[in-house]
């Protein structure tokens, strides 16, 4: 049986405000998926339920076939680091490391203090005390070195510069390599963890509005440029999920069941970026110039 994280008819209010919209998603196992979304479209909300953090009565999460609600089995098989300090800010980054290897025999603790000198993080330097930037590093050195099938990482590039990034995806795919499990990354980073990243989820107001491997994805999305009638004519039977307005010239952005191997003169096609894409379908607005 493959292994894999389930979830099912998820839904979940705040209030009034519902949160989740009867999602269902499988994150399959030993892949790297990025988890997209505007603000508040649910992600860390997803995210905090899968690790049984914050509870639903609608829908359940299965993982490796068990569900994880209070099941200390299946929860151990997880690991979840988001913007939540855990550890009492007087205590020491090594301190931090030896007290989450008693409660995870998974956790590396030796390949911690290794990836610590590597991001320049004092091993005596007191948690309370760390920079933004450097929480977001001490607790992605805590998902990196926890050697479990399922690390979920919220936010990981949050505070931190470029160099820091460039190292945490090496870091990411060399542990990917070593050490195969499956890593769920929610970030607004998308043009940069798109060279990471094998499967994409997006996530918008609530519900899941893809889910397919990222080239896959890549592969449908387009942008055709033209006359605007011309252009409206085209894309009169295709899905347009934006478009944008230059005199009479016309940009509409395409999510289609692929790319169309030739086109009307006067129209040119071009490729959408993970990142375009993304803005097209949770919002890219009309535009006229």
């Amino acid at each position: 049986m493959e292994m894999s994280l389930e979830i099912r008819h998820l839904t979940k209010y705040y209030g009034k405000t519902q949160a989740l919209k009867d999602i269902s998603v499988t994150f399959h196992e030993n892949k790297i998926y990025g988890l997209f979304g505007r603000n508040g479209a649910g992600k860390t909300t997803m995210l905090n339920i899968i690790a049984n953090r914050i509870f639903s009565p609608y829908g359940n999460v299965l993982l490796d076939g068990e569900p994880t609600e209070e099941n200390d089995k299946a929860l151990a098989k997880l690991f979840l680091v988001n913007s939540d300090n855990l550890f009492p800010k007087r205590m020491t980054v090594a301190k931090a490391f030896g007290l989450t290897k008693q409660f995870y025999k998974e956790f590396n603790i030796e390949k911690a203090a290794a990836y610590a000198k590597q991001f320049q993080l004092g091993l005596h330097t007191r948690v309370g005390a760390l920079s933004t930037g450097y929480q977001t590093i001490f607790k992605n050195i805590l998902a990196l070195c926890m050697e479990v099938p399922y690390v979920l990482m919220d936010e990981p590039a949050l505070g931190l510069d470029a160099n820091h990034r460039d190292l945490l995806y090496k870091l990411l795919l060399t542990e990917y390599s070593e050490h195969p499990r499956t890593f769920i990354l929610s970030t607004h980073l998308i043009d940069e963890i798109a060279a990471v990243i094998e499967d994409v989820v997006i996530l918008d107001e609530g519900r899941i509005l893809a889910d397919e491997s990222c080239e896959s994805l890549l592969s449908r999305g387009y942008t055709a440029t033209g006359e605007s009638r011309a252009v409206e004519a085209f894309a009169a039977d295709k899905n347009v999920i934006g478009k944008t307005t230059v005199g009479a010239f016309l940009s509409v952005n395409i999510l289609d069941e692929a790319r169309p191997d030739s086109v009307p003169d006067g129209i040119t096609l071009s490729a959408l970026d993970l990142q375009k894409l993304f803005v097209a379908m949770t919002g890219g607005a009309e535009a006229e110039q």
